[in-house]
């Protein structure tokens, strides 16, 4: 395993509020910088990316949830990629880059249990190789910001950051658009002191 990590930030768009019963509808992978263990350089998360659109894996779908995205479900049984083929075609990328950069993948969210819980269970189910983060190499941006601002977590929120904190970009719910809006984020907060 090499010592160096690439931080990926993850979005997930899904139908309902656990894997299983419900389906995830999209997800977004942006890379977004790399630590050697001692510096943190950023990347251009709109550089390095994978996006999937995935078929229904059940009946059940909530519409409220599935509203937030945009995405259309019919479409989705339809045109989406099956499972299978989104998510070994997603670690087959995450490889690629790792070997490009000679670093071990870490996924990044804001918060990460909702995307972490959808991905990792996708991971498990239908790539042949399991997770590429394994079970654990995730980092939540919602306890970085905690932690660094002196606050507890129930406390930050986006509206809470300074506002130098957020990326200028619009948060859409393309999970692609997300993935790489919350790049941003993550970076401002990788090299941010805790000064408000």
């Amino acid at each position: 395993m090499p010592k160096a990590e690439f931080y990926v930030s993850a979005d997930v768009e899904a139908d309902g509020p656990v894997p299983g019963p419900f389906s995830m509808s999209s997800f977004g992978l942006a890379v977004a910088g790399v630590h050697d263990g001692a510096v943190f350089k950023a990347c251009d998360p709109a550089e390095r990316t994978f996006y999937a659109e995935l078929k229904p894996i059940s009946d059940a779908y909530d519409p409220e949830a599935l509203a937030v995205s945009g995405l259309d479900r019919g479409r989705l049984a339809r045109e989406g990629q099956e499972p299978a083929q989104a998510m070994n075609a997603a670690a087959a990328w995450l490889m690629g880059v790792s070997e490009e950069l000679g670093a071990a993948p870490v996924f990044v969210a804001y918060p990460l249990g909702y995307d972490w819980m959808w991905m990792y269970w996708y991971f498990m189910q239908f790539a042949e190789g399991g997770s590429p983060f394994g079970h654990s190499r995730c980092m939540d941006l919602k306890t970085l910001f905690a932690a660094k601002a002196g606050v507890p977590v129930k406390d930050a929120t986006k509206r809470s950051m300074p506002s130098r904190l957020l990326s200028s970009r619009p948060h859409t719910h393309n999970a692609l658009d997300d993935a790489i809006e919350q790049g941003e984020l993550f970076q401002n907060l990788m090299r941010w002191d805790g000064d408000v």
